[in-house]
């Protein structure tokens, strides 16, 4: 088989392949732990696996459809990421006190204080762009 076909085939099959995906993914996360443990930095290794996913998706050199049914299926695993913190707070009942409701109060209150503040940053965003236009300003012509 020549390489042509052979990188072809492979993309193919990386492409139509969930798991291998989710490989890759897994992959730029170990190379990020590697890359942080190696240069002593204080930024954890997923962080730098996703910076380097990033800088590979906008340079063009990986395209987002060679992962996107990777991603989409750790999305609906996700549940099985919070197992072990179901698992820590059934290990500390105080959780499930008073110091639970404050917690909680504290993480919703935080949640929505973020969330606020990301809208109305885009909504002014939006309004101060020069290449937006006033739904105002355009014409819907009835041909």
């Amino acid at each position: 088989m020549n390489p042509r076909k052979f990188m072809i085939s492979s993309r193919l099959i990386m492409r139509r392949s969930r798991l291998l995906q989710g490989g890759a993914l897994a992959a730029f996360w170990a190379v990020g732990e590697g890359v942080s443990r190696l240069a002593h930095l204080p930024v954890p290794g997923g962080i730098i696996g996703l910076a380097l996913l990033l800088l590979l998706l906008a340079s063009g050199r990986l395209k987002s459809i060679s992962l996107r049914r990777g991603a989409d299926w750790l999305l609906a695993e996700m549940l099985l990421f919070f197992v072990p913190a179901v698992l820590a707070v059934l290990d500390h009942r105080e959780f499930l006190g008073l110091l639970g409701l404050k917690l909680l109060a504290v993480v919703l209150t935080g949640t929505l204080f973020v969330m606020g503040t990301t809208g109305l940053t885009v909504d002014l965003c939006s309004r101060l762009s020069p290449g937006r236009l006033s739904p105002r300003l355009v014409r819907h012509d009835d041909k």
